[in-house]
């Protein structure tokens, strides 16, 4: 065997989202060979890829059927997960990727998948971050069993600067964790999005692969701030299967698709999609209608990222501080699991073949 002889194996398995093979997107690092023994790493496009094991079969099966049947095949995982962010960026600039989830309508559990597709997100080994930027009714708190706590503050040259809470691993940070939960917070438009900017700029996230926002319902002034201030990466639109949310929903996809937005589209979920019930595993009741969710990503033309069934557990783990991706439900992990990794897929392959998103300019 020969450096050269086992990068042409190589060089016949794809990356099976980017569409290329390994060896042309250098993603082959520390290839050595001894004797009948072979290692190599793969440099991933984000820790939590879900398709490192098909890559690592693929890569055993080209050496073994190319190069040497024989070969003793030992293959490891890094990752640089994929960005278009740029180093000289002063806002957020250690973050690369920024993922607002969003949703037309209350009530079809934005927060709930916000906080589970970033706890799901660092499983996978990422470092991440939540942003509760719902000012009017802040989750985040409740969810990850935060309520009462308040984030330290540093001083950098003079200028106070927060410190996110963590918890479960992911960095957080909410209006909740400032003001009493008792206290309705009562802003004008403008004083919530100042708020907003501060969470953004005056804020120390550290280093991240993922900043998740959590955002407030409908198309208004937080979304046009945030989309101000920061190239967000891509949204993930949350709706439930019924005729009222998707109508709502539409308005969500058609703000991001408007000239002067222009913000990629991730995919979208269907969340509440069916009903199982614990003694009847087998069966699905489709308590808000079938597959709504799943026909308007198809009307759309977007990446349908998967259906999240309405589980009790999801509900009660996020009212105990406990979201699902930390709790015991095997079932409700797998569901969530199965969206995130599809998100994933659809981020890196945005970052691939879009340009970034650029900071909008709205009156």
């Amino acid at each position: 065997m020969t450096v050269e002889s086992v990068l042409k194996a190589l060089s016949n398995v794809q990356e099976p989202d980017l569409g290329k093979d390994l060896v042309t997107l250098n993603m082959i690092k520390d290839l050595s060979i001894d004797g009948n023994k072979v290692s190599f790493t793969i440099v991933l496009t984000t820790p939590a890829c879900p398709m490192k094991d098909l890559m690592k079969n693929a890569c055993e099966n080209a050496i073994k059927l190319l190069v040497n049947k024989e070969a003793q095949i030992t293959v490891s995982f890094t990752s640089n997960t994929t960005s278009l962010r740029k180093s000289e960026e002063t806002v957020l600039a250690n973050v690369k990727n920024i993922i607002a989830v969003v949703s037309g309508k209350g009530g079809v559990g934005k927060s709930t998948v916000s906080a589970n597709l970033a706890l799901a997100l660092a499983e996978g080994g990422a470092k991440v971050g939540l942003m509760d930027a719902d000012i009017y009714g802040p989750s985040v708190p409740i969810m990850f069993g935060v309520r009462g706590q308040r984030p330290l503050m540093k001083d950098d040259n003079g200028k106070g600067i927060i410190l996110p809470i963590e918890k479960y691993g992911i960095r957080l940070m909410s209006i909740g964790l400032l003001v009493d939960e008792k206290d309705a917070v009562v802003w004008r438009g403008p004083m919530a999005s100042s708020a907003i900017r501060q969470f953004i700029t005056d804020v120390d996230w550290g280093e991240l692969d993922y900043l998740v926002i959590d955002m407030p319902p409908g198309t208004g002034d937080i979304h046009l701030t945030i989309m101000q201030t920061v190239p967000v990466t891509g949204v993930v639109i949350v709706t439930t299967p019924q005729t009222v949310a998707l109508a709502d929903a539409k308005k969500a996809i058609a703000m991001f698709g408007q000239a002067n937005i222009k913000v990629p589209i991730i995919g979208l979920v269907e969340n509440m999609a069916y009903f199982t019930p614990a003694e009847l595993p087998e069966n699905k009741y489709y308590l808000f209608g079938k597959e709504g969710g799943k026909n308007l990503a198809s009307e759309y033309d977007l990446a349908f990222l998967g259906q999240i069934p309405l589980v009790q557990s999801i509900r009660e783990g996020g009212d105990e501080g406990v979201p699902a991706m930390v709790g015991q439900d095997e079932v409700s992990k797998e569901a969530l699991r199965l969206v995130v990794s599809q998100a994933v897929r659809q981020i890196a392959i945005r970052n691939a073949n879009l340009p970034q998103t650029q900071t909008i300019t709205v009156a």
